[in-house]
């Protein structure tokens, strides 16, 4: 086969992958709609408001009244009184955030029963125990005052829209090539191929310009929607954006290549596009940190191309870092794409 002709058979391929992906609804949803409704749900969930009052229940005994009074008036708290069965399932039901206890005699320690491993429970703890201790006659040696983060940039809401364009790039780089690829598979589309002269090469290449192409309708629209709808601030350079994006959905592509090299059954491509998308929807940083893992974990987390996706398009778009000093992550973004690809091409089997 000529150059010319391998150059109109990929144009070909590119043109028919197209033409199946805007006329399959199920795409057009999880591409374009589905990111959509996910941002807009999450903006609402995690939007600016005022902190919410930690909720108190007091047992009853000899010393309820006594430190209700204390707890009346004390900002952010929320007390109540209730009996020992009540108290233990209203805090089991997460209906209370902490139980307190006290003795008929002022002098004796009260006790808190919480769950440390729940953060509003700590909070509640330490704002009871300000509350009790200004009660008892406590004086502050040393004034404060609050300056709330509200401005665009530092909220929940701007780190979080990064993360889910990275998401939304895994997801639909891996399901768009990999899902795509056994489909085809399953209805003996890629045994006619093969009668073609047509090379794998040529053949997976579309698959994964194909949907770099999609990568910049989809990125534009969810910065745009992040952008006018909720005030996320674009700080570096649409380009440098686009740039990491289109690395990015290349990395998942190639991955979502390798993983669909081989297998025969829907159900096996899903099962394994879950084990490998799960652990990065938890510990890439698209909902929180990895900060708040243990140490001993982060850099496996930060190894993973949806971490370092992540991070890229945060530094970008929120800090408006260049493109060079995002390269050890774009490198790392880079290498998974490269190596995936190869493997996948290596691996691939027409039937």
């Amino acid at each position: 086969m000529s150059d010319r002709a391998r150059l109109r058979a990929f144009v070909a391929l590119c043109l028919a992958r197209l033409r199946e992906s805007y006329r399959e609804p199920e795409v057009l949803f999880w591409g374009f709609v589905f990111p959509l409704l996910l941002s807009g749900t999450l903006a609402v969930a995690f939007r600016n408001r005022p902190p919410e009052p930690s909720r108190v229940v007091v047992l009853q005994g000899p010393a309820a009244e006594r430190l209700r009074g204390a707890l009346r008036g004390a900002p952010l708290l929320l007390a109540e009184t209730a009996d020992a069965p009540a108290a233990a399932q209203a805090l089991r039901m997460g209906r209370a955030d902490v139980v307190l206890a006290g003795s008929e005699d002022p002098a004796a320690p009260v006790e808190y029963r919480f769950d440390p491993s729940r953060p509003e429970a700590g909070i509640a703890r330490a704002r009871v125990d300000d509350a009790l201790e200004r009660a008892a006659g406590r004086r502050d040696v040393l004034t404060s005052r609050e300056h709330p983060i509200s401005e665009p940039g530092g909220r929940y809401v701007d780190f979080l829209v990064p993360g889910l364009i990275g998401m939304n790039l895994m997801s639909a780089g891996m399901w768009g090539v990999g899902w795509a690829l056994v489909d085809m598979r399953i209805k003996k589309l890629l045994r006619r191929l093969l009668a073609t002269p047509m090379r794998a090469a040529d053949f997976l290449a579309a698959q994964m310009v194909t949907r770099l192409l999609f990568t910049f309708v989809e990125v534009s629209y969810l910065l745009a929607f992040g952008w006018l709808v909720l005030g996320v601030p674009v700080r570096g350079s649409i380009a440098a954006v686009m740039a990491v994006a289109v690395l990015g959905a290349a990395c998942f592509a190639g991955i979502g290549l390798a993983i669909a090299a081989r297998p025969r059954k829907i159900e096996t491509i899903n099962g394994l596009m879950n084990l490998v998308m799960l652990p990065m929807f938890v510990g890439s940083g698209v909902f929180f940190s990895i900060d708040r893992f243990p140490p001993s974990v982060q850099p496996l987390l930060r190894a993973l191309p949806l971490t370092a996706l992540n991070d890229a398009l945060r530094a970008v778009t929120l800090e408006g870092a260049s493109l060079v000093s995002q390269t050890p992550r774009l490198l790392l973004v880079a290498g998974w794409g490269v190596v995936s690809f190869l493997l996948g091409l290596r691996l691939f089997r027409w039937s």
